[in-house]
């Protein structure tokens, strides 16, 4: 298969363009670290990558704002700022090689989305490329400067099916002075559930609160069900912590490792079982307890914010477990799907009414079905 590289957004604009044009359907993506996510495209016809539009467009740390290129690679994004004490704290997996643009067109989050916001929150403002060829631009490099329709925000977690990102720019966040994780071990779901309850009715804000079931725990070496919280501040704000805060503090190398195992919980599964599947299941605070008790595999979730990952060694008993949470009248997806899927496996069974809505956008953007065919779940 033929692969383009643009390099600049006008290159980018005339591949789309010219394949657009000539009927072809088109793979595109940054770095394609997330080819399993949402199942691989149907058959495509030419390849195109953004890895090669990898420049910083404009970054004054004392607005707190960056603009780059969406082939930047993520890593390089966190290097750059975090020379001046500022992050983008999305945590996405596949770190080492994800891209800003594939990170933002998947709206991959981590276990800091409760106290940050997710990529919907970061991002104010954007350059995308249609088919057509031509270059839109959404938003600017100041906070809340949108008024009207957002367009940016329809290509967050688009998966690539209704046109390329370009350039993002992210509102950035000051790194905290010292971070520092608790760790509490339970012998029980209930027992698990009561702490972060009562973490939550607190008046402590943590930066994260992961909570894996003991399948998971035993993946990082521990046992039980693991309550994770970390927490940022000032040493005053840290010793307040440590006195309200139960369970065994981890800091320095040993909480960054602690953190790049979970970021990674996802790549790792799958790189241990090609054949494995991931489900995401979106439920309320009070729904979590639900689904984390009704699911024997290895459980992940961010017990903060509703979300919990699901982890199947065959993506049959995934399929299963999917249509069961449907049942349940969860909101489910079966997230990542192995690279030979078997026909007819559904990804998505239950999308909601407002689908209808997400069809007229893509015939507005794609009427052909050219871009990433099939990316969003089997759906568009």
């Amino acid at each position: 298969m033929e692969v383009l590289r643009p390099k600049t957004p006008e290159e980018l604009a005339d591949a789309l363009a010219g394949a657009a044009a000539a009927g072809r359907r088109i793979r595109l993506g940054g770095a394609f670290t997330k080819d399993r996510m949402g199942g691989p495209a149907s058959e495509t016809d030419v390849a195109i990558s953004t890895a090669g539009l990898c420049r910083i467009v404009e970054y004054d740390p004392r607005d707190l704002t960056i603009s780059v290129e969406a082939g930047l690679p993520f890593a390089e994004l966190e290097r750059t700022t975090g020379a001046y004490r500022q992050m983008a704290p999305l945590d996405p997996p596949f770190h080492a090689q994800a891209t800003v643009g594939g990170v933002v067109a998947a709206n991959t989050n981590g276990p800091r989305r409760r106290l940050y916001g997710s990529c919907r929150d970061l991002v104010i403002g954007m350059k995308f490329v249609t088919l057509e060829g031509k270059i839109v631009s959404s938003g600017g490099m100041v906070v809340k400067n949108v008024a009207g329709l957002d367009m940016a925000k329809l290509m967050i977690g688009s998966m690539g099916t209704l046109a390329a990102i370009a350039v993002v720019n992210f509102r950035l966040a000051p790194l905290p002075p010292a971070t520092c994780t608790y760790l509490s071990a339970f012998s029980s779901l209930e027992q698990a559930f009561a702490a972060r309850n009562a973490l939550l009715k607190s008046c402590l804000q943590p930066a994260a609160i992961d909570l894996l079931n003991p399948a998971a725990s035993a993946r990082l070496d521990r046992e039980g069900w693991l309550l994770l919280v970390q927490v940022g501040g000032t040493r005053a704000v840290l010793a307040r912590y440590a006195q309200q805060l139960g369970g065994t503090p981890v800091e320095g190398e040993a909480e960054a490792e602690l953190w790049r195992r979970i970021r990674e919980f996802t790549p790792e599964f799958l790189a241990a079982h090609p054949g494995g599947a991931v489900l995401r299941i979106s439920s309320t605070l009070s729904g979590l307890r639900e689904a984390m008790g009704a699911l024997a595999v290895p459980v992940l979730a961010r017990a903060g914010t509703g979300v919990c990952y699901a982890y199947f060694h065959e993506p049959d008993e995934a399929a299963r477990a999917l249509q069961d949470g449907v049942a349940r009248g969860w909101r489910a997806v079966m997230e990542f799907l192995p690279v030979q899927s078997a026909p007819g496996l559904s990804a998505w069974p239950a999308p909601g009414a407002d689908f209808a809505i997400m069809e007229k956008i893509k015939r507005m953007f794609d009427p052909g079905h050219l871009l990433n065919p099939g990316r969003l779940y089997g759906r568009l």
